[in-house]
């Protein structure tokens, strides 16, 4: 019976292996939403803001989806039946326009999306405004507006994410 040498080479070797196996399970375990921090609003996110604007189906002839989630601060819980507002400068009108205003609704995973006409840039920049407006909503979150603006005026889709806290 042959017995492996114990040379320096093989005893560091093991050990970093056994190291190793003891710190990954610590390494890869996924990030938790404990702690998430909550959105804060964005500048110039409510301009051309329009309290209550109607739940829609979509806004205009579509062709634009706009996207995005509701979280709850603190633990990243998904919040069902948020109200979000959304509005634009588009092809089919100014962000001031009645018509470029709508509301919807979060789903069971707090996802909510919007068909929109394209959007296009004002102030140079192509861009979209969100509303979580706690006076049309009974959940008790804190006020958010957002301002994403799109990478290029020519993207069919954007994503816009809350997380919200308790006023």
């Amino acid at each position: 019976m042959t017995r492996p040498s114990q040379t320096r080479r093989n005893v560091l070797l093991t050990g970093a292996a056994a190291s190793g196996a003891l710190l990954a399970p610590r390494l890869i375990t996924p990030a938790q939403a404990k702690g998430l921090a909550p959105t804060p609003t964005m500048r110039g996110g409510a301009n051309n803001y329009r309290p209550g604007a109607p739940m829609v189906e979509r806004i205009g002839r579509g062709g634009f989806l706009m996207t995005g989630t509701v979280r709850r601060a603190g633990d990243g819980a998904p919040l069902k039946g948020v109200r979000i507002q959304i509005w634009a400068h588009t092809t089919e009108g100014y962000e001031s326009d009645p018509q470029s205003h709508g509301a919807t609704l979060t789903d069971a995973e707090g996802k909510f999306s919007m068909d929109m006409p394209q959007i296009v840039p004002a102030f140079g920049q192509p861009h979209a405004h969100l509303a979580y407006d706690a006076k049309y909503d009974e959940n008790g979150f804190e006020t958010v507006f957002l301002r994403p603006v799109m990478p290029s005026s020519r993207d069919k889709s954007l994503s816009a994410h809350f997380v919200l806290r308790t006023a």
